[in-house]
């Protein structure tokens, strides 16, 4: 997989200069929603999907790991983008496996889960993501017999 003058020249410019500022001002404008739904949103709701949505969120995490590794596997600078999803992914769980359990067994579990498992892994996806281009660069590309 080679790059074109083109596809290098485009990587390398830098983003719209409306970018940074409407971000932060996503940000800002989140802000009053996070605290409009702390004052509004109910303690405790019932959920008539509770279990299709944490299976659906498990699936989509299922794909993203083994996209992570697909692309790692065939050395695909697309691994950064999957790796930084799978990362994304497995901190949500985290978030929500811990603030949705009920006090006691469930709640170690969640936070033990959390602590071993699902935090350490994002970090070693974002580690992926952050050193993605040295570790394509060494390897064989699968399939040609060349180093990329």
């Amino acid at each position: 997989m080679s790059t074109t003058a083109d596809e290098t020249e485009r990587a390398s410019e830098p983003l719209p200069r409306w970018v940074a500022p409407t971000f932060v001002a996503l940000a800002l404008l989140t802000l009053p929603w996070a605290g409009y739904l702390a004052l509004t949103l109910p303690r405790h709701a019932v959920s008539a999907h509770y279990r299709a949505a944490w299976v659906g969120f498990d699936l989509g995490l299922a794909a993203l790991l083994s996209l992570t590794a697909w692309c790692a596997y065939r050395g695909n600078r697309q691994v950064v983008l999957a790796a930084t999803g799978t990362a994304t992914m497995l901190v949500v769980d985290a978030w929500f496996d811990v603030t949705t359990a009920a006090t006691g067994p469930d709640l170690v579990v969640s936070v033990l889960l959390a602590a071993l498992v699902e935090l350490p892994l994002a970090g070693v996806c974002l580690w992926i993501a952050r050193h993605a281009d040295r570790m394509v660069e060494r390897r064989p590309a699968r399939g040609r017999g060349r180093p990329r």
